[in-house]
């Protein structure tokens, strides 16, 4: 079996593990992700291999890191990722990719990524949960970013932190290769009530939606 084979495997398996410990069903899980109920079955049956947008939408609706939902081997307290074991998410025919490094979900979701982006490439991410904050650091080339409506310019050496529940992007408009590491922190997702024993109808198993 080959990697994606393997990681496309891993995800049916997780998605659906999740999704019924979290007592969402396909609809309500739907519904919090923005990802369609299809996509969701096909996934589940591993039938397709998903973009990172669908995947990061799946595990912030889930309430997990993206390193959960595609089975990282769970460790001891102190956990060692090596090289080869990181997931590259994304890649571009020009050079360009994005690989987590790792990720943990004891205290909320976490996850730490490293970036290349080549001179004229960038990535746009849709919202994430209110509450998620994301970090990085620029090593090389300067970094374009743009949170709703703002542009700002990170050079080489310098960090920035942001909200991340806007459209936001990453772009490098310069002429060298663009280097950082970003962190993500993304709030816990609270399971669904389940309904007391003498309610008369349903409960929507989905709580309120942001």
């Amino acid at each position: 079996m080959s990697d994606l084979e393997q990681l496309t495997q891993a995800l049916a398996r997780n998605l659906k593990r999740w999704r019924g410990e979290r007592g969402f069903t396909l609809d309500s899980l739907a519904t919090r992700s923005g990802v369609s109920r299809g996509m969701i079955i096909q996934i589940e049956q591993a039938r397709t291999n998903p973009s990172v947008g669908t995947t990061v939408k799946l595990a912030d609706a889930l309430g997990i890191s993206i390193s959960t939902l595609l089975d990282y081997d769970r460790g001891p307290q102190v956990r060692i990722v090596l090289p080869d074991q990181a997931v590259r998410l994304w890649s571009s025919e020009a050079g360009s990719s994005t690989t987590m490094l790792i990720g943990t979900d004891e205290r909320g979701p976490m996850e730490l990524w490293t970036w290349h982006l080549v001179p004229g490439e960038g990535t746009e991410s849709a919202p994430h949960p209110s509450g998620t904050i994301e970090m990085l650091h620029v090593t090389a080339g300067d970094l374009t970013l743009v949170v709703g409506e703002g542009e700002f310019r990170v050079p080489a050496g310098a960090a920035a932190t942001f909200e991340a529940n806007l459209p936001h992007s990453y772009r490098n408009d310069g002429s060298v290769p663009l280097e950082m590491t970003l962190a993500v922190s993304i709030p816990p997702v609270s399971a669904p009530v389940p309904a007391p024993a003498h309610a008369a109808g349903p409960v929507r198993a989905d709580g309120p939606q942001r």
